[in-house]
């Protein structure tokens, strides 16, 4: 065996007379996941016995048994396809949701429900709410959708959602699924492009369970970089004795142990894993990106600080700025530094005075520089805002579009909401990313019912007794003596959330209370009939999609919170009561 000659005479020794009399057999697969260094019991692969699929992932059957703590889970094994099995992270009690919410669920339904979901750019609001729906433990439906592509679909939204303190949540939860691997090299290859190895490599102690030959490589890379040089050499010698070769990777694992130094220094951008040890093992690495260069490679560039400075940035090569700008959008750049591009161009008076029609006839990236630099420069706030949506409509049309967010939210949270003008509303709610009024006290008003102390009931600070007399006493002092008294949708919303949990208006009030509630759509109510909370849910996903909950019509909002009263996911509800509902200051 090629690598085994590379380790000491006693350990190969060793090797060859465990290897000649004792086999160990087993009915389950391989796994050459975790060969702990004491362990020697091993058995050689027969070629009669390896199967090697399309993309040359090496599968070892049940006969390929190397070692008694190398396992990976037979193709046919049950206890990783068992539709029954549970997959998530929270439990369901903590969301108020049932084990059993997806049971009646058509899964052609829901695919073609979430398929449509996963591709909007969902907002924070929305996000949670699908963080929730996916990543609660629960059984996967049992009609029209597999155990697997259930699974599938929790995998692409965690990586489309990109937070990997998430993912390895997820991962370290469900180690043994067999479904994971595109999760896995979503992560590994994240935190490589970051530049952090130590994380990347982290995932691999708790076990995994894969036959994804990319991750094998990336696994033994982790334990050579942990000085397991041994243990590191005999995975690959496995691996090259099922069939697998990549000359690549091989030579440089012999570079790193010393054992080869006629490596060339080519940069091979294949993959990440690639790419780093490209950089890694060459002294005069340089790598020029273009647009066309992957994100990885972007990312890794970034934060490995080899990007080119931009003091050096020539503002005449305009395909330079548009591979910075969508290294911005992938938030692989600063932004504020392709700002600081913009900032170069010169322009002449008459250009800034006509704005917004001389940036209409320039190049993109100078159009977009123009217009930034007209933001800095105007400050009669319907220009300003004028210009700025015409900014973020030129990198909506390039497909940069998250380029232009840190620096429009500050723009935007220096002009008073009171001088936007009405035609310009929905672009300034949409876009000011940070609330002025978040972190302050919600401000009590006991003449109003949804400013009132009854809020108090869905921060937990006032018990359901307590609530009940707050209630009879608004009702008694307020409503009773202002015969004008006109219940608005947020009142609504909270005396009905209130009698949902119990809390009724005492009878002698109930003549005041004579008004007509906004009807919920006729599909969420059809769920929530057929106790169907994870449909119910995800209907209200793709209903505020990129809004913010608070943004939203006060009828939408209304059946929001009763579909949540109706389906007694009352945690869920009182979040989104205390943050679009209080007055605040």
């Amino acid at each position: 065996m090629k690598i085994l000659k590379l380790l000491n005479d006693n350990l190969f020794i060793i090797l060859l007379v465990l290897l000649s009399i004792k086999g160990v057999y087993s009915e389950e697969a391989v796994d050459i996941w975790n060969i702990e260094e004491n362990k020697t019991n091993t058995k050689k692969v027969s070629d009669e016995s390896q199967i090697q699929d399309s993309d040359n992932n090496i599968i070892l059957s049940d006969k390929n048994i190397l070692n008694k703590d190398v396992i990976t889970i037979d193709e046919d094994s049950s206890f990783f396809t068992n539709k029954n099995e549970i997959v998530g992270i929270y439990d369901p009690e903590t969301n108020d949701l049932s084990i059993d919410m997806w049971k009646k669920t058509d899964g052609k339904i829901l695919s073609e429900t979430l398929n449509k979901i996963l591709k909007i750019n969902l907002s924070r609001d929305s996000s949670n709410i699908l963080n929730i729906l996916l990543l609660t433990n629960s059984y996967s439906p049992s009609n029209n959708i597999s155990f697997e592509e259930f699974i599938n679909f929790k995998n692409k939204w965690l990586i489309k959602n990109a937070d990997l303190n998430l993912v390895e949540v997820y991962l370290n939860k469900n180690n043994n699924l067999r479904f994971n691997d595109d999760l896995i090299k979503y992560y590994v290859n994240q935190n490589l492009s970051k530049t952090d190895l130590k994380s990347a490599c982290k995932i691999f102690d708790n076990k995994l369970n894969t036959e994804n030959n990319y991750l094998l490589k990336f696994k033994i890379y982790c334990l050579l970089n942990e000085n397991k040089i041994e243990e590191s050499l005999l995975q690959l010698d496995l691996l090259q004795e099922a069939g697998f070769t990549d000359s690549f990777f091989e030579k440089r694992v012999f570079k790193l142990i010393g054992y080869e130094d006629n490596v060339k220094n080519e940069v091979n951008d294949k993959n990440i894993l690639n790419f780093h040890l490209s950089h890694r093992l060459n002294d005069d690495f340089i790598y020029e990106p273009n647009i066309s260069s992957p994100k990885f490679i972007w990312s890794y560039l970034s934060s490995a600080n080899l990007l080119t400075n931009i003091d050096d940035v020539d503002i005449e090569n305009k395909e330079k700025i548009l591979a910075l700008e969508k290294a911005t959008h992938d938030k692989n750049f600063p932004e504020e530094q392709l700002f600081f591009i913009y900032e170069k161009f010169l322009f002449n008076i008459n250009q800034y005075l006509n704005i917004q029609e001389t940036h209409k006839l320039l190049h993109p990236v100078e159009g977009r520089a123009l217009l930034y630099q007209g933001a800095l420069i105007f400050d009669e706030p319907s220009l300003k805002i004028s210009i700025l949506k015409d900014l973020k409509d030129s990198f909506n049309e390039s497909g940069t579009e998250n380029a232009f967010e840190i620096k429009l939210n500050n723009f935007l949270i220096d002009i008073d909401e009171d001088l936007v003008p009405s035609n310009y509303t929905k672009f300034y709610k949409k876009n000011l990313k940070t609330s002025l009024t978040s972190t302050k006290s919600i401000k009590i008003n006991n003449k109003v019912i949804h400013q009132s102390k009854l809020l108090k009931y869905f921060s937990g600070e006032s018990s359901l007794n307590e609530t009940k007399k707050n209630l009879e006493s608004i009702f008694k002092d307020t409503i009773k003596k202002d015969k004008n008294y006109i219940f608005s949708t947020k009142d609504i919303i909270i005396i009905e959330s209130l009698r949902s949990d119990g809390i009724e208006i005492p009878n002698k009030y109930k003549n005041l209370y004579n008004i007509k509630k906004p009807e919920i759509p006729e599909q969420i109510q059809k769920y929530i009939d057929s106790d169907e909370q994870g449909m119910s849910l995800l209907k209200l996903v793709e209903l505020i999609r990129e809004d913010r909950i608070k943004d939203l019509g006060s009828e939408t909002i209304y059946f929001i919170i009763e579909t949540l009263n109706k389906l007694k996911i009352n945690k869920l509800r009182n979040s989104i009561i205390l943050d679009v509902v209080p007055h605040k200051v």
